[in-house]
């Protein structure tokens, strides 16, 4: 049946069962009850098309990437776990590749002078982001995977990247460690910044001094990996430890400690953040990998319904999340070598 047939079929208005069933804050709860109830009884499914014009909805969120050629397992996976919750509402993905920042900021206004999508999301944020005040000043919503400074609240999901960090420092310290190296990414993004901090607020707890030449940052590559601890191992005072910012970096590091001779867990330990891909475990690797781990792929699913909780109406300062990340200790750590 269609829409016309099936509120008068339940003797509501098109506009009331159209809102009801795209989640409204307006519509009373046993309102919207009573139309997914009969919906379910009666086997009705919405028009997409007919519901978007009924609520002035375009059903859409939008996403931008920036640097096409570097949308990687991260994206995939967190792309993966959004699609799925969205799909549940009938939501569909507007998805976007630009090359520069002024590519993105010229994405951004078509996307709000078209009305092609109800919100965006904004991934990997700086620490101070322009991005934040033009979707203001364009009156777009957006959620942030990830935070950043800005003088009124917005909605955002992030992960513990300085206690991940800072927890991992102090396990190695703790192993007898004292000359740790870190694989970060670049500090002009938050989530790079809160792991330089949660590093260096470890080695001071632990009495260790800072050696600059022990902190590396690139993109989260098997490439950026091998090469940063390739320069770590030819330092005249090696690290006997290391802590890459991803599962692919960490990859790199382990071929280049191979490649010198030298044992994982053994003679260097290693540590590594894990977003939990499915083709990646760290207990299939040899050694098995000690690693900081927080599923993107469930991030997205999170980031997903909280955008359409924003869109129901929720204040956005309900909607910022901060997840705790799990430690867990594999074969790839062990005390500091003799």
């Amino acid at each position: 049946m269609n829409l016309k047939e099936f509120a008068a079929r339940i003797g509501l208005s098109q506009t009331t069962v159209s809102r009801a069933m795209s989640g409204y804050p307006e519509v009373r709860p046993e309102t919207r009850a009573r139309v997914l109830e009969a919906a379910e009884r009666l086997g009705y499914r919405p028009n997409i098309s007919a519901q978007r014009l009924a609520t002035g909805r375009a059903g859409a969120i939008g996403i931008v990437f920036r640097g096409g050629g570097r949308f990687g397992p991260h994206s995939s996976e967190f792309m993966g776990g959004l699609s799925t919750r969205l799909q549940k509402d009938g939501i569909d993905i507007l998805l976007s590749t630009v090359e520069t920042e002024d590519d993105e900021a010229a994405a951004y206004r078509r996307l709000a002078a078209s009305k092609r999508v109800d919100a965006v999301i904004v991934h990997t944020p700086a620490c101070t982001d322009d991005r934040i005040v033009l979707l203001r000043a364009l009156g777009l919503p957006f959620i942030l995977h990830g935070r950043s400074e800005a003088k009124k609240p917005f909605a955002y999901l992030d992960i513990d990247n300085f206690g991940a960090i800072e927890t991992a420092t102090r396990y190695l310290a703790g192993l007898g460690h004292r000359r740790i190296a870190l694989i970060n990414g670049d500090t002009a993004s938050t989530y790079a910044r809160d792991r330089d901090d949660g590093f260096r607020a470890a080695l001071e707890v632990c009495g260790l001094s800072l050696d600059a030449a022990l902190t590396g940052h690139g993109e989260f590559t098997d490439e950026t990996g091998f090469r940063l601890m390739q320069a770590f191992l030819a330092l005249p005072a090696p690290p006997t430890a290391v802590i890459a910012g991803s599962m692919m970096s960490a990859l790199g590091a382990m071929r280049a400690i191979r490649i010198a001779g030298l044992t994982v867990g053994r003679d260097v330990s290693l540590i590594a953040h894990d977003d939990v891909f499915p083709y990646l475990s760290p207990d299939n690797l040899m050694p098995a990998l000690t690693t900081t781990q927080s599923p993107i792929r469930a991030a997205g699913e999170r980031i997903g319904d909280m955008v359409l909780r924003m869109l129901q109406g929720e204040a956005v300062e309900t909607l910022q999340e901060v997840w705790p990340v799990e430690f867990i200790v594999r074969g790839s750590t062990g005390p500091a070598p003799a």
